[in-house]
C-alpha cells in the first residue's frame, strides 16, 4: 500500500529525510537476496539445458576473449587455436566442447595475469555469415586484468629465520604473461638480499616456464663464526606433470666469499675462507600430496635434489655430486583429529674432480650439510650434530635424519583448529667424508673407499636422539612450534639444547 503524500509538505524536504539505516540494511539485504535468487535460477536453467543437449554435435567456429586488453593475439592463439573445430578430426558433443573451453579457461587463471572470475557465454554465429553451419557456436570468455604492477612490503618467515622485504612485481610485461620480480630483503640472519627474476611461460603453457635469476646475498652463519656473501645467477626450467609432481632443471652460476671471521674461528673454517666459484646444474622432483603442508592429517611427500658441481666443461673452483632425498607421510584417527606424521631425510656429497682432471678435493663448509635445530633435529643446537672444529659446527657431507609425530587437537578449541598439542621423537647422524692426508687430493678408487666407510660408519650405532612434547600453530603463511626437548643419544662434541626451543619455519622434519 502507497502512502498518500501532504500536499503542503515539501516534496524536496522529503526526499533529504535521513533513512533508518536499519531499513536500508534490511532493504539491501533483500535485494542481493533476490539478486542470488534469480542468479541460481539462470544456473540452473543452464545446467538443465546443457543437460538435455549434452550430445548435441556442435562446431566451435570461434573463441573471443573479451577484456584481454594487453594480451598478444599470438599467444591466445597458440593456447585456443588446436580446440577449435577446424583443427579437430572428430566433432565435438555440446558437453565436449565446453569441457575443452572450460580447460583452457583454467590455463588462464594459472597465468596469473586475470582474476579468478572468469566467465564463459557461448551463442551461435552470425547468420550473415556463409562460411558457418547450423551446428556452429561462438564461445565467449569475460575476464578482467590484473594490474601490471604490483609493489608490496611486509615481513617473511622461513626456517629459523625473519625478514623484512620490499617487492616490486611486474606482471605480462610483453603480453605473454612474463613477469619480471624484483626483491629486496633483510633478516635476523640474512643481513641483506636481492635478487631479480624474469619469467616466461613456454608455448602459452602454464605449466612449463623458463626463468632467468640474478641475485646477491650477504648471510651470517655464527654456527660457523662466519659471513657468507654471494653473487651470481642462473637460469632454470621447471613444469608439472599430469600427476601433479613438479620438475626444475638449471644452471646457477655463483661468486662466494667466506668472510667476516669471528676472532676464535676454527682453522677449518679459516682454511675455507675467501673467494669460490661455484658453477653446478641441479634438478628438483618434488611429488607433494598432503592435504596441508603445513599440518597435514593425510597425504605424502617425495623429494629429491641434485646437483653437479664443477665437473667437465661446468668448471669452477668446486666439484662435487650432491643429492638429497626427502620423504614424509601422515595418517589421521578418523572424527578425533589425532595424526600422526613421519618423516625422513638423507644427503651425501660425493667429491669430483675439477674440470677433467683427477684428483678429487675436500668439500668446503659452505657446501656441506648442516644438521639439528628447531625445525630439522629437534632438541639439538642449529648445526649441533655431527663434525665440530673447536667453537664451529663445520658440516658433514653424509646425513639421514628422521623423526615421528603424533598431534592432538588442543583442549578446548576443537579438532578443526590449527593449535595441536605435539608428542615427537627425533634423531640423526651427520659425518664427514673419511679424507686421505695427501695435499694434491685423493684419486677416483681412494673417494670410492672413503665413501663406502662414512656409509659404512652412518649405519654403525644409534643416531643421535631427543623426544620431547609441545605446542604447535599451523598459521598460513609458516608453521610455529614451542616444544620441550630431552636430549636422549648425544655424542662427544654435539650441542643438545636441552628445554625449551623455539622454532618458525615452512619445511620441518
Amino acid at each position: 500500500m502507497v502512502s498518500p503524500v501532504d500536499p503542503e509538505e515539501d516534496v524536496f524536504e522529503s526526499l533529504r529525510k535521513t533513512i533508518d539505516p536499519k531499513v536500508e540494511d534490511e532493504r539491501q539485504k533483500l535485494m542481493n537476496e533476490r539478486i542470488q535468487a534469480q542468479y541460481a535460477a539462470a544456473q540452473r536453467r543452464l545446467q538443465e539445458l546443457i543437460g538435455v543437449n549434452s550430445t548435441l554435435p556442435v562446431t566451435i567456429n570461434s573463441i573471443k576473449l573479451i577484456g584481454a586488453t594487453r594480451t598478444r593475439r599470438g599467444f591466445l592463439d597458440r593456447l585456443f587455436d588446436p580446440i577449435l573445430s577446424a583443427n579437430q578430426d572428430h566433432p565435438y558433443t555440446l558437453q565436449e566442447a565446453l569441457q575443452a573451453v572450460s580447460s583452457n579457461a583454467d590455463k588462464l587463471r594459472k597465468f596469473d595475469i586475470y582474476h579468478e572470475n572468469i566467465s564463459m557465454f557461448i551463442d551461435k554465429p552470425e547468420q550473415s555469415d556463409p562460411s558457418t553451419t547450423t551446428s556452429d557456436i561462438d564461445v565467449f570468455l569475460n575476464v578482467k586484468e590484473k594490474s601490471r604492477i604490483v609493489l608490496k612490503s611486509g615481513t617473511d618467515l622461513g626456517n629459523t629465520e625473519g625478514s623484512a622485504y620490499g617487492n616490486l612485481l611486474l606482471r605480462n610485461i610483453f603480453g605473454g604473461a612474463e613477469s619480471l620480480n624484483l626483491n629486496a630483503a633483510a633478516g635476523t640472519r640474512t643481513r641483506s638480499s636481492y635478487s631479480a627474476i624474469f619469467e616466461t611461460p613456454i608455448l602459452s603453457n602454464p605449466d612449463i616456464r623458463f626463468s632467468v635469476e640474478g641475485l646477491g646475498s650477504s648471510t651470517q652463519k655464527p654456527w660457523a663464526s662466519h659471513e657468507e656473501v654471494l653473487k651470481g645467477g642462473g637460469a632454470k626450467v621447471k613444469w608439472m606433470t599430469a600427476g601433479g609432481s613438479r620438475h626444475e632443471v638449471g644452471y646457477t652460476g655463483l661468486w662466494r666469499q667466506v668472510t667476516a671471521l669471528a676472532s676464535n674461528a676454527s682453522p677449518t673454517v679459516r682454511n675455507d675462507a675467501g673467494d669460490s666459484v661455484k658453477s653446478s646444474i641441479a634438478h628438483t622432483w618434488i611429488n607433494d600430496k598432503r592435504d596441508y603442508p603445513f599440518l597435514p592429517t593425510k597425504g605424502y611427500l617425495m623429494k629429491t635434489v641434485s646437483e653437479i658441481a664443477g665437473w667437465g666443461p661446468l668448471q669452477g673452483d668446486v666439484a662435487f655430486w650432491k643429492s638429497e632425498v626427502e620423504t614424509s607421510g601422515a595418517i589421521s584417527i578418523p572424527s578425533t583429529g589425532i595424526s600422526m606424521t613421519t618423516g625422513l631425510r638423507a644427503g651425501m656429497i660425493y667429491p669430483l674432480p675439477i674440470g677433467l682432471g683427477t684428483a678429487s678435493q675436500p668439500s668446503r663448509v659452505n657446501d656441506r650439510f648442516q644438521l639439528g635445530g628447531p625445525t630439522d633435529v629437534r632438541g639439538f643446537k642449529i648445526a649441533g650434530l655431527g663434525p665440530r672444529d673447536g667453537p664451529d659446527g663445520v658440516g658433514g657431507d653424509v646425513y639421514a635424519a628422521g623423526s615421528a609425530n603424533i598431534l592432538f587437537p588442543f583442549p578446548r578449541v576443537g579438532k578443526d583448529s590449527p593449535l595441536r598439542l605435539q608428542l615427537f621423537a627425533n634423531g640423526g647422524r651427520l659425518l664427514a667424508l673419511k679424507q686421505a692426508a695427501e695435499k694434491g687430493g685423493q684419486d677416483s678408487k681412494s673417494v670410492s673407499h672413503s665413501m663406502y666407510s662414512t656409509l659404512t660408519e652412518l649405519v654403525n650405532g644409534l643416531p643421535s636422539l631427543a623426544a620431547g612434547f609441545g605446542v604447535v600453530y599451523a598459521h598460513p603463511v609458516a608453521r610455529f612450534e614451542l616444544n620441550f626437548s630431552l636430549p636422549l643419544i648425544l655424542r662427544r662434541g654435539e650441542e643438545a639444547r636441552k628445554g625449551l626451543q623455539f622454532g618458525v619455519g615452512i619445511n620441518f622434519l
